[in-house]
């Protein structure tokens, strides 16, 4: 029997039970990607991270419930307080991936994240859909690679939206977020990604990589307060830095624990 420790950490919060709660494991060397997921089955969460070192650093990939993701950024800050609370790392973490390097750093406000950018770009095929699923007559509608975003009128819409979760599941590969103009923040968002295992995601690093450019152009400032407006809830502090995205968040461990394999 094979054991592995693993923890998980609930990350973007200061408080246990707040943010969003994410699994990882440090490995000598990948396990069978079948074996990968099944963990990540059996976990349950958003995300289940798997690290492994390198010459230069550390692998990193994620895995949802149901399947191997491009890029997540709550495990990617849940990894880093693992590595660097609780194993003693020191010094930056280069994490190569499949959206490429991701670079964190300790700091006194929490971990800084430096995440690539992916601006926001046209969306016109899922148009009809997209209404569809607001019930709004007008929506500013954008996308990147793996998401449609929508923004709506304001923060109360937000927290007021109602997902219609079947209709979601149809604009798979795509998952949705909507996001609006903040009271005490900048900007808020929601996200849903039904079609992955998760419903509602809490908190999400990665798609502030394309809302930190949108809300930047859009507020004229490059600098911006973000809170995703989840049940769970969790605050980033963003940068827009060229073509780089910065992310502050704190995170706490939650469970460490022994995990047997046959």
């Amino acid at each position: 029997m094979n054991t592995l420790t693993m923890y998980q950490v609930d990350a973007f919060t200061t408080e246990l039970f707040r943010g969003n709660p994410a699994a990882v494991l440090v490995l000598d060397d990948w396990l069978p990607d079948e074996t990968m997921q099944n963990i990540a089955a059996e976990n349950n969460l958003a995300e289940t991270a798997f690290v492994k070192r390198t010459s230069n650093g550390w692998d990193l990939r994620w895995f949802t419930p149901v399947y191997e993701v491009n890029f997540c950024g709550h495990a990617t800050l849940a990894s880093s307080h693992v590595l660097l609370n609780e194993l003693g790392e020191k010094g930056e973490l280069v994490f190569e991936t499949k959206v490429g390097t991701l670079l964190v750093n300790k700091t006194q406000s929490g971990y800084k994240l430096d995440f690539p950018s992916f601006r926001p770009e046209p969306v016109t095929d899922l148009l009809p859909a997209l209404k569809d699923i607001t019930a709004l007559a007008k929506i500013v509608a954008f996308q990147n690679f793996e998401n449609v975003f929508i923004e709506l009128e304001n923060e109360q819409a937000v927290i007021d939206f109602i997902p219609d979760l079947p209709k979601i599941t149809d604009l798979a590969p795509f998952g949705l977020v909507i996001t609006g103009k903040g009271n005490e923040h900048d900007f808020v968002s929601r996200y849903f990604l039904p079609h992955a295992g998760i419903p509602e995601d809490p908190v999400t690093g990665s798609i502030h990589s394309t809302l930190v450019p949108y809300w930047a152009a859009k507020l004229g400032k490059n600098h911006l307060s973000a809170f995703q407006r989840s049940k769970r809830g969790g605050h980033l502090l963003c940068e827009l830095a060229d073509d780089r995205v910065l992310i502050t968040g704190s995170a706490v461990t939650f469970m460490k624990a022994e995990i047997y394999l046959p």
